[in-house]
């Protein structure tokens, strides 16, 4: 009850392969083989995922909330399914762009973290979600400074405890609402990192899968609040489910692993029924589980390998602009709108604020996260080692 809570304020304010064979790991087999290994590391069309993601939540936030809908809003002069109403109708499901997130986050820490120690896990982690998230803490406080009466701006140790992005443990406000995303992701993490520490292999990951589904079911009903903490029962089957898609990838198609996304679908679509009740009331359920069905779909697809003929690299760019602009697209963003709406015709204003936001992304992965995250990791790796040689008595 507290994480849904919270996020209701945060709302107001988330080369082709041959098909592969069905294998069913029996107890005396020992775990799949790995399939078939494919060209190339890197699964580019997900990269592709992210930002089309990412789009989706921020045309949502300009013209397809509650809030931009309400007469006397602060976004808009008037209810934006006036403005622009068929531009409303289409961004009313772009939330549904968390939920591809939290999906995508699954699939991609499985696989990046296969064969890594947990002190690789924990660098990893923190230099890929801290450089840019303290630029987008500092920018956004800036841009609600200089363009104040559209959001309450927070105290200022309550900015610097965000720069800690624990502050959602803390009951301390986000300086940008979408930060409620993060807290999920790192509850997230902390589960994983247990696995990651007893070493990743098929069967761990398909039991961590079902011990944290049982959790997440029962956390409820049990009114237990630390098992609702841990447990995440709101978006704990979304990064279950891309878990069971890279163990697809990883390890071929079986009746478990369709059984597990089976069981993440089911459950997804009631939390996302649950979420148009509570916060997103401008779309309906069909339409969002007819969106939500068609992603999990093409993701079984990229989990066997039938778009691995996708290899632009221009995605790899377009993945990396994900993160930051998710990070600061929403309240600054609204909060320009909010100045310039008037100025233009409304459909090319929000083409505008978006087309800005994606050159800040893109400027602050090369000026920001790339040097940042360098310096992090030389300080992270010296860190640990010196913590090695002290365990050594040295």
């Amino acid at each position: 009850m507290v994480e849904r809570a919270a996020r209701r304020v945060a709302g107001r304010s988330r080369q082709p392969l041959p098909p592969l064979a069905v294998t069913v790991p029996g107890p005396a087999s020992g775990p799949p083989a790995p399939a078939a290994a494919r060209p190339g590391g890197r699964l580019y069309v997900i990269d592709g995922i992210r930002l089309l993601a990412a789009l989706m939540v921020a045309v949502h936030h300009y013209a397809g909330t509650w809030r931009a809908d309400r007469p006397g809003n602060a976004i808009w002069d008037r209810p934006v399914s006036e403005i622009m109403p068929t531009v409303f109708r289409f961004a009313s499901y772009g939330w549904i762009g968390v939920e591809i997130f939290f999906v995508i986050s699954g699939f991609v820490i499985c696989m990046s973290c296969w064969g890594r120690t947990p002190r690789q896990f924990f660098v990893s982690r923190v230099i890929r979600l801290y450089p840019a998230y303290w630029f987008a803490v500092l920018f956004t406080t800036a841009v609600l400074i200089a363009v104040p009466g559209v959001w309450e701006r927070l105290r200022l140790r309550e900015v610097l405890l965000n720069l800690t992005m624990l502050q959602s443990g803390s009951a301390v406000p986000n300086v940008d609402g979408v930060y409620w995303t993060l807290w999920s992701e790192l509850r997230f993490y902390l589960l994983f990192l247990v696995v990651v520490a007893m070493g990743l292999t098929y069967r761990r990951v398909v039991l961590f899968c079902c011990l944290w589904g049982a959790a997440a079911m029962l956390a409820p009903i049990a009114r237990l609040p630390l098992l609702e903490l841990v447990a995440n029962p709101d978006g704990a089957w979304y990064f279950i489910a891309g878990l069971a898609l890279y163990l697809m990838h990883r390890f071929g198609q079986d009746l478990l692993l369709w059984g597990i996304l089976a069981m993440a679908w089911l459950m997804g679509q009631l939390e996302l029924g649950n979420r148009i009740e509570e916060i997103e009331h401008v779309s309906g359920w069909r339409g969002s589980v007819l969106i939500f069905t068609a992603f999990l779909l093409f993701m079984v697809a990229v989990a066997l390998g039938y778009t691995d003929r996708i290899r632009w690299k221009w995605l790899v760019t377009a993945g990396a602009m994900t993160y930051p602009l998710y990070l600061v697209h929403y309240a600054a963003g609204t909060a320009l709108i909010n100045r310039l709406h008037g100025t233009m015709d409304a459909r090319l204003l929000v083409a505008a604020v978006i087309a800005g936001f994606l050159l800040l992304s893109y400027l602050v992965h090369r000026l920001v996260e790339r040097p940042l995250s360098r310096l992090l990791k030389r300080g992270l790796d010296t860190s640990f080692a010196r913590l090695r040689n002290a365990g050594n008595g040295a």
